[in-house]
């Protein structure tokens, strides 16, 4: 088979499992990258993500994790929201939770990780070409090797965005020794809009096409253990898990389409779910309702820590009572989101509560909240 139409096939056969775009780049084709990871890591941006660090070298030349790749394969899946208004129309009601876009049915990793693995078996069965399949949990930086092969560029907010496909889509990879047939590198075409670095709560981008994770509420909501920095709670809003307003905002998402995979359609009652339903989720019933869902990665405490936050946001005083039980939470995590929640909305009864809990507490941090909520 020649490699013009071993690419072709490659490309229908992806395209038939869902992907919308599909791109070619050779695997030594991001030598930018490794200075700039460098860069990033040194200034410390990658927060208390370790593994950033300990992948340094394999993430920054695909030619580390696998010596024999030739071909990186860049398949886009779209996940797009049905309503592109829908992401931050949903910031305005306090009383329910914002979830990210992506995060609203099943596990993108499950979904787009099956689907590359039978496309590529097929192609190494048709070519005689090894392959390994990588989504975002391997060391591949997608998005660099993305705009190497055209699927689009590094926006200001260091998304991926195409001219085709906006910015609401995820990445794979397929990488093989056979050598295809090469897509030209895409160019950048933010001009001077700054929509996304404008649009951020947190100040999270310290200029353009940088960012500092450790102010980002999607890392915030998901990396990032313990009490979240109280600079960042009143930004975060109603937002739970993710934040999507640098995508949403994006003018290159007028060409977005939504998602056409029914594993990544919304579910209805992941669509803006009421703070206080969530409150009431021990941990078994918070694995019954995100099983399979990429929410189930970071465990209930992790969750209700950040569920408590937007209650505290909400300026819903019927919230508080579903807020008081957690004040004796085992998680001391959430015992001091509970306390700053209540603080925010029962300012009145926080010194008969400090009476009944704070005696009791030995956690430093729990103890500060109490401090800072009553004084």
């Amino acid at each position: 088979m020649t490699p013009q139409r071993a690419r072709q096939g490659l490309i229908d056969d992806l395209q038939s499992e869902g992907f919308s775009d599909v791109r070619m780049t050779r695997a030594d084709s991001i030598p930018h990258a490794a200075p700039r990871l460098r860069e990033f890591l040194r200034a410390g941006h990658h927060g208390t993500m370790g593994w950033m660090e300990e992948t340094e070298a394999r993430r920054a030349d695909p030619r580390t994790l696998w010596p024999d790749a030739k071909t990186v394969v860049l398949a886009a899946m779209n996940y797009g929201p049905e309503d592109s208004d829908a992401p931050l129309a949903a910031l305005d009601k306090h009383d329910r939770a914002t979830i990210s876009v992506y995060a609203q049915n099943r596990d993108y990793h499950d979904v787009i990780k099956g689907k590359l693995k039978q496309v590529a078996g097929r192609f190494a069965a048709k070519t005689g070409a090894d392959v390994k399949v990588f989504i975002d949990t391997a060391p591949v930086m997608e998005k660099p090797l993305g705009e190497a092969a055209g699927l689009g560029w590094q926006g200001k907010h260091t998304n991926l965005v195409s001219r085709a496909l906006g910015s609401w889509f995820f990445i794979g990879s397929i990488f093989t020794d056979m050598e295809l047939p090469l897509d030209a590198p895409e160019t950048d075409h933010c001009g001077s809009c700054r929509a996304c670095l404008d649009i951020c709560p947190t100040g999270a981008f310290p200029e353009p096409y940088r960012l500092d994770a450790r102010r980002c509420i999607s890392y915030l909501t998901i990396e990032h253990a313990g009490p979240v920095p109280a600079e960042f709670r009143k930004a975060m809003g109603n937002r739970i898990y993710g934040c999507d307003d640098c995508l949403a905002v994006c003018p290159w998402n007028k060409f977005a389409s939504a998602a056409r995979e029914s594993k990544l359609m919304a579910r209805d009652d992941l669509k803006n779910p009421a703070l206080e339903d969530l409150l009431a989720l021990d941990d078994t019933a918070f694995r019954a309702l995100f099983s399979g869902s990429p929410i189930k990665r970071i465990g209930r405490d992790r969750f209700i820590r950040n569920v408590l936050i937007a209650a505290g946001n909400s300026e819903t005083p019927g919230l508080a009572r579903h807020v008081e039980p957690h004040l004796a939470d085992p998680d001391p995590t959430v015992r001091g989101a509970a306390v700053w929640a209540l603080g925010n909305l029962a300012k009145d009864r926080m010194a008969g509560l400090r009476d009944l809990h704070a005696t009791r507490e030995t956690d430093p941090t729990v103890l500060d909240e109490w401090k800072e909520a009553t004084s």
